[in-house]
């Protein structure tokens, strides 16, 4: 009697040991769930900003690259202040 009540108890307490580390193991994938989901927020706000043909536009001026059809000018030469 004594040897199933202790395989009685050491089930119960394998299984209270499984149970409080799949709680942890869900608060840890829950934190990082969060995470993830504000980076994804943040990466559409980048990708929102950086597909508006604006932005597109403004960047590919600083490259140095012109619309077809336009007249580019180089101005060189002029004075030092």
């Amino acid at each position: 009697m004594l040897c199933v009540m202790v395989a009685i108890v050491y089930l119960y307490l394998s299984a209270g040991v499984r149970l409080f580390s799949a709680w942890g193991e869900s608060k840890r994938d829950s934190a990082q769930v969060h995470v993830l989901e504000r980076q994804n927020r943040t990466l559409q706000q980048q990708h929102a900003a950086l597909a508006s043909p604006g932005t597109v536009q403004a960047e590919a001026r600083r490259l140095g690259m012109i619309r077809p059809g336009e007249q580019a000018y180089i101005v060189s030469d002029l004075p030092s202040n």
